[in-house]
């Protein structure tokens, strides 16, 4: 049973700095492409960024290119997202997802084992 954790959420004001993590269970991280996406309440779950299995290629949503980098330690079976310069619109729920199949998706219907989410609050 594949089990994903995040972590790193808070409170931070605008403009400022948080990292999260994506901590997962299982043998076959490695082999995994990951994706960050967001929620707020009554909204879809967005598309904010997703790495290959090998950390080479990634992908990001328009709204958070050079702001994030997501990023990826095979060995320690985690990823991570660096949020830098951050904006009250950035509050959300923040989840990890995990995708086997080819391709970076940005449909979060392509990824599942969900880990629980860690909320990021952005005040102005």
């Amino acid at each position: 049973q594949v089990q994903m954790v995040e972590s790193g959420g808070g409170l931070v004001q605008a403009g400022g700095s948080l990292t999260l993590s994506c901590s997962a269970s299982g043998d076959n991280f490695s082999k995994w492409r990951i994706g960050w996406f967001r929620q707020v309440p009554g909204k879809e779950r967005e598309f904010v960024a997703a790495i290959s299995w090998s950390g080479g290629t990634t992908n990001y949503a328009d709204s958070v290119k050079g702001r994030f980098a997501v990023s990826r330690d095979n060995a320690k079976r985690t990823a991570f997202l660096q949020m830098n310069d951050l904006k009250p619109e950035d509050t959300a729920v923040y989840y990890c997802g995990t995708r086997l199949s080819t391709g970076l998706s940005a449909s979060a219907l392509d990824y599942g084992f969900w880990g629980q989410g860690t909320q990021v609050t952005v005040s102005s």
